[in-house]
């Protein structure tokens, strides 16, 4: 969750002129948008690889359009101090690539084009999108950018190990902490690798998880609401989980590393995962004992939970959207938009599959056509098997599901800044180690009260 802080801001003029020299900006305004069949696009997704990808859809959508886009690889922080820059100087790309909270805070700053935005998705079809991103992306009443994909965190669990532990498949966080203790207590493996390293962007991101998914808000309304009596069970909770790992606590790497080797029963974890459970990536591979002599041996024992809680489902993840700068050239960044969510989206999907699932579920006259093509993608680098192959049907269904209940604290609303503030600056696992080290649930989530009031205190 990307912002950019007051000193950031503030950062030297020329290093920023440097940078978006190197952007690729273009200069325009609403009077001349019309008139310039250009398109300066810029995208997080960097790697060469996905780079390529990207600028094969854009070469695709010249030879249809006749509009040249130029597609410029550039992070999300990198985004923000170009974007504030180009806006100050009249020199804005014409379509963004970027996460939810980036949406909030830009549009509280005048930076994003509202209105050519939800044009955009109402011709596209506002009902053909995920629910939930259309909320994630509404600021003040109005749709700021356009959903496109994300990612969403799931529990992959081993059924063969599940089974010998006398265990039953969690459909709750207090069932998922009951199952991860009895793990430990019988088979003497870790329950759930996740991140609880204190301190660390991997304990914010298994916090966020864990106590959203228990039903714990962050912020309601601008009051901060993070010692509630949900968010105390939530901490109480996450204590369990934590405690059910045998070899301390995991950071990202080091919990999917214990999965990966057959010493976790259970694992927190986004649906990069997918690719690297079959074997499909060599630079993750699978290290279990059984693995040697079948590298698809986890794939076939692992079964997911992609949503708890159906009746009001919160799932963590990540929602990326397209946004218009304001002053931008529209007419040709609405079509370029309108292009890779239609005819150019399964491809677009495709840049990264097992990380690009989409917001926009399909057409009017086939609601599920885009999901169930991800479904039919190869994922993993050389992309030869797909989600269908490895894990059937039924988890297509499920990962539809889970993305469609992604769901971050704050987001559509005014308090998506501070969100994104205390998830950017690590304040709640700042405090995390308390709760180690036996303070009590109410404690914490008090401490965790006063540090967030502090951020807010300071917007």
């Amino acid at each position: 969750m990307t912002r950019l802080t007051r000193p950031r801001i503030a950062a030297s003029l020329a290093a920023i002129a440097a940078l978006s020299l190197l952007a690729g900006c273009t200069a325009g305004d609403s009077d001349s948008a019309g008139d310039d069949r250009t398109v300066v696009f810029w995208t997080p997704q960097t790697t060469p690889e996905r780079l390529a990808a990207q600028e094969e859809i854009a070469a695709a959508f010249t030879e249809a359009s006749g509009i040249e886009v130029e597609v410029v690889p550039m992070a999300g922080a990198d985004q923000d101090q170009a974007l504030v820059t180009g806006a100050a100087t009249g020199d804005v790309p014409d379509v963004i690539l970027h996460a939810s909270p980036q949406t909030s805070a830009w549009t509280s700053q005048g930076l994003l084009d509202t209105a050519a935005a939800t044009r955009t998705v109402e011709e596209l079809g506002i009902d053909t999108f995920n629910q939930n991103a259309i909320d994630a992306v509404t600021v003040d009443g109005e749709i700021a950018s356009v959903p496109s994909d994300g990612w969403t965190h799931v529990i992959a669990y081993r059924a063969d190990l599940l089974e010998q532990a006398g265990a039953e498949v969690p459909t709750s966080v207090t069932e998922l902490a009951d199952v991860a203790t009895q793990v430990k207590e019988e088979l003497g493996i870790t329950g759930l690798a996740f991140g609880t390293q204190a301190g660390t962007a991997s304990a914010t991101e298994g916090i966020q998880s864990i106590f959203h998914s228990a039903g714990c808000e962050l912020v309601t309304d601008g009051e901060v609401t993070i010692d509630s009596d949900a968010c105390a069970d939530a901490a109480e909770q996450f204590l369990r989980l934590r405690n059910s790992s045998v070899a301390g606590d995991f950071d990202v790497t080091s919990a999917r590393a214990a999965y990966m080797n057959g010493d976790a029963a259970m694992l927190l974890f986004s649906t990069h995962i997918l690719d690297e459970l079959a074997g499909l990536d060599e630079a993750t591979p699978a290290t279990c004992a059984e693995c040697a002599d079948n590298p698809a041996f986890l794939a076939e024992n692992t079964e997911f939970v992609t949503v708890f809680d159906e009746e009001n489902p919160a799932q963590f993840g990540a929602i990326l959207s397209y946004g218009i700068p304001t002053g931008a050239n529209t007419e040709a960044a609405q079509e370029y938009i309108e292009y890779v969510l239609s005819t150019g989206y399964i491809d677009t999907l495709a840049v990264a599959t097992e990380g690009r699932v989409p917001l926009r579920n399909g057409t009017a006259d086939n609601p599920t056509e885009f999901i169930d093509a991800w479904g039919a993608q190869g994922i993993g680098p050389a992309q030869e098997r797909t989600s269908v192959d490895l894990y059937g049907e039924a988890f297509v269904e499920g990962i539809a599901d889970g993305i469609n209940a992604v769901s971050l604290w704050g987001m559509g609303t005014p308090d998506t800044v501070l969100a994104g503030l205390v998830s950017s600056q690590g304040v709640l696992a700042g405090q995390i180690e308390q709760l180690y080290n036996g303070a009590s649930p109410e404690e914490v989530t008090a401490a965790m009260k006063a540090a967030v009031e502090e951020v807010q205190a300071g917007l």
